[in-house]
């Protein structure tokens, strides 16, 4: 009996061994064929841009063709839930923003995935915005129009490219933070809300680095300062709005990659090992600046699940507290 128990145990050892080897053999031969990469917003906008520009980087590393398809719709929630559904193996990945995981959840009743059901795996960027005032308005900083707005409240108008955008959050939380109150005009875009920014109609626009500082420097409109936790290399003689008068304040749109839930540790890391490596490439960093959005720090999956984590706990107060839904 005690020899049969013996052979048992070294048979189902023989067996946890070889299957332990079948997985490690699996997981050292990934990847050998193309990882599709979700961008769930349509071509040519600045999320497709980035994935783009960091997939052809990490193609190369990989030795395996990277190939984005967008999947856009629905403020980027469609896209999203196609990759939440997809097979965990490592061939599939999203590359996404605020918008679906911090801000999404507390916009839609439903969503088509759960915001938990992805495997974090790298902080790739971050984009400030500007925060740009029409030229005739008699604020010239940030307290300035602080003080404006606290004399004239409601009267001033802030435009963005909709309701529950980043543009409209990143000024509703500054209103928040600065304890006064504008009225929101939202367009379909931030195009039309610039020119009529730049017409006198508007007086308060967030837009991003690109978009607004050609105005600024044509003199058509005026800068006050970044959204983002430290001055832009775009525009270094513009202050953060945190140095201008509201200690604290930081908005910015983060850029991350995701895998569907159960996505092999293993696998989780060396992407993030190779992402990390791709946006830090002088190119690719040089080629992400001029467009106003900055390579992140290197972090775990870990770190980046917290700070969205956190990001998501901070947006779901402002929404909640400036009463915030899609009409």
């Amino acid at each position: 009996m005690h020899s049969t128990r013996i052979s048992r145990f070294l048979r189902s050892s023989g067996l946890l061994a070889l299957l332990m080897t079948c997985s490690l053999a699996g997981a050292q031969s990934w990847p050998d064929k193309p990882i599709r990469m979700v961008v769930p917003f349509p071509a040519g906008g600045a999320t497709d841009v980035v994935a783009r520009l960091i997939a052809q980087e990490a193609s190369s590393q990989l030795g395996q063709q990277i190939v984005v398809e967008n999947k856009s719709g629905a403020g980027g929630t469609i896209g999203a839930g196609e990759a939440a559904r997809a097979a965990p193996d490592g061939y599939t990945i999203l590359l996404t923003t605020s918008s679906t995981h911090a801000i999404s959840p507390h916009l839609f009743k439903s969503l088509p995935y759960d915001p938990a059901s992805f495997t974090p795996i790298a902080h790739l960027a971050d984009a400030a915005s500007i925060l740009l005032v029409t030229p005739s308005l008699p604020a010239n900083s940030v307290q300035e129009l602080i003080d404006l707005a606290r004399q004239k409240p409601d009267e001033l108008n802030y435009a963005s490219s909709g309701n529950g955008t980043i543009p409209h959050l990143t000024c509703a939380s500054f209103l928040a933070r600065a304890g006064v109150s504008m009225t929101h005009v939202p367009y379909r875009g931030t195009g039309p809300g610039l020119n009529d920014l730049i017409a006198g109609n508007i007086q308060v626009l967030c837009d991003s680095l690109p978009t607004g500082l050609p105005h600024v420097r044509s003199g058509k409109a005026r800068a006050l300062a970044v959204t983002g936790p430290e001055r832009s290399p775009l525009a270094p003689e513009l202050p953060t709005v945190a140095e201008s008068g509201l200690p604290g304040y930081s908005s910015v749109t983060w850029f991350g990659l995701y895998g569907p839930a159960g996505l092999p540790q293993d696998i989780a890391v060396k992407l993030n090992e190779v992402f990390t490596k791709s946006v830090h490439q002088p190119d690719v960093t040089k080629r992400l600046r001029d467009l106003g959005i900055e390579p992140a720090k290197a972090g775990s999956p870990r770190q980046f699940a917290d700070m969205v984590s956190a990001d998501s706990e901070r947006w779901g107060r402002i929404i909640t507290e400036s009463n915030i839904t899609i009409q």
